[in-house]
């Protein structure tokens, strides 16, 4: 199991792409706008560089995160020590890569992974960050459905591309 790194910054961009439609006036813009208070012309002022750039970095850690929830060898890895130990490990374990090293390697079952730490993981977090800054049921279902769609993308690609 090696690291694609093409595969990791190409699922990085998800959320970019994702963003762009998702957030789009034609589909929950217009909506997410009223439920922030945001106009067009605040949302202009932003330092779309630094947003963007930032966004794609923090992309590529949500990538790793979602990489050990989907590829189900990564804890049979971890148990030897990471890739930098592999060549010592026992024999008992390229026994059992090479039986199961590609088992639910599939779009579908990462995808399944990544609604589920979209679901159980980022809505929970939405949903108490905007209890809490008495945001709108809209505004918390518009946030957890981008990351539920997002991390999907992400679960699908990073399982079986990876």
């Amino acid at each position: 199991m090696e690291m694609n790194w093409i595969a990791i910054f190409v699922s990085a961009l998800a959320t970019l792409v994702v963003g762009f439609i998702w957030y789009h006036p034609k589909v929950f813009g217009t909506i997410w706008m009223k439920e922030t208070g945001l106009t067009q012309e605040e949302l202009a002022k932003g330092n779309m560089l630094k947003i963007f750039g930032l966004t794609y970095i923090f992309s590529v850690l949500i990538v790793f995160v979602e990489m050990s929830l989907t590829i189900h060898q990564t804890g049979a890895m971890s148990m030897v020590g990471g890739f930098a130990k592999i060549n010592e490990a026992l024999p008992s374990f390229k026994a059992f890569m090479n039986d199961y090293g590609t088992a639910f390697r599939t779009y579908k079952h990462g995808a399944l992974h990544g609604f589920m730490s979209g679901l159980f993981f980022a809505f929970p977090i939405i949903a108490i960050n905007g209890l809490f800054e008495r945001k709108s049921w809209k505004y918390i279902f518009i946030h957890s459905g981008f990351w539920m769609v997002t991390l999907t993308i992400i679960g699908s690609l990073v399982c079986r591309w990876l």
